[in-house]
């Protein structure tokens, strides 16, 4: 398949990465430091905004910091993903990427599509529901090594959810570039159905590997070796 398009957006689990990666991996590691990691940074600024948030989102008291552990690691363990705990993630990420050898998992056919995108004039752009510190972590230690001079910004869900086709006008009137020259590559037929309603070029990627079950609505690969795209 062909296009040319000024500008890819692209969602990381289960199109450039693994899922198992993120659930396997990435998510238990944050899990089994996140009591220690509050409770050593609990003064941060940063670390207080995100309890903040979470006290504000769970309804809970924001002095009760067990109480507020607790929310965090229920949302945790079912994957709600909400803005204070992919930060918080992304944070304790940031120490397991430095001190643990962790290495962000890219397929071998995305890493080279992201440069063969790139040498062809088109823009990149992440959009994840991880935080962007948690992309540019992934990307900047990746299997491939250091990949973030190949993108041009990072969307997480602060400019909206996935789902929602009101976040892609953001996203589109925020890196300027019309519906009709943009696309958007996902594993995910909600978030395709969103970003096709906002007029955007939009493809999935149905791995095996991830068991995602292809869609009708949009086109459809099983890599990105089967894409091409220009500007």
């Amino acid at each position: 398949m062909r296009y040319r398009a000024r500008a890819a957006l692209i969602d990381i689990e289960g199109t450039l990465g693994s899922i198992a990666f993120v659930r396997d991996v990435l998510f238990p590691f944050a899990s089994a430091h996140m009591d220690a990691f509050v409770r050593e940074h609990e003064q941060d600024a940063m670390v207080r905004e995100i309890l903040d948030q979470t006290a504000d989102e769970a309804g809970l008291p924001r002095d009760d910091l067990n109480a507020l552990l607790e929310a965090l690691h229920d949302w945790a363990d079912r994957d709600v993903k909400v803005t204070p705990l992919k930060q918080l993630q992304g944070l304790i990420w940031v120490e397991g990427y430095a001190s643990s050898g962790l290495r962000g998992h890219l397929y071998t056919d995305a890493i080279d599509a992201l440069r063969r995108f790139h040498d062809g004039g088109v823009a990149l752009y992440i959009y994840s529901s991880g935080s962007v510190p948690a992309q540019k972590l992934l990307f900047g230690n990746s299997v491939a090594g250091n990949l973030l001079s190949l993108f041009s910004g990072f969307f997480d869900t602060t400019i909206g959810g996935k789902r929602q086709t009101s976040s892609y006008e953001r996203i589109l009137r925020e890196i300027d570039v019309p519906p009709n020259e943009a696309m958007f590559f996902s594993d995910n037929e909600a978030e395709l159905d969103a970003a096709q309603d906002a007029g955007i070029v939009t493809v999935q990627l149905a791995r095996p590997e991830d068991g995602t079950v292809p869609t009708t609505r949009h086109a459809c690969v099983e890599s990105f070796d089967e894409i091409e795209v220009t500007t």
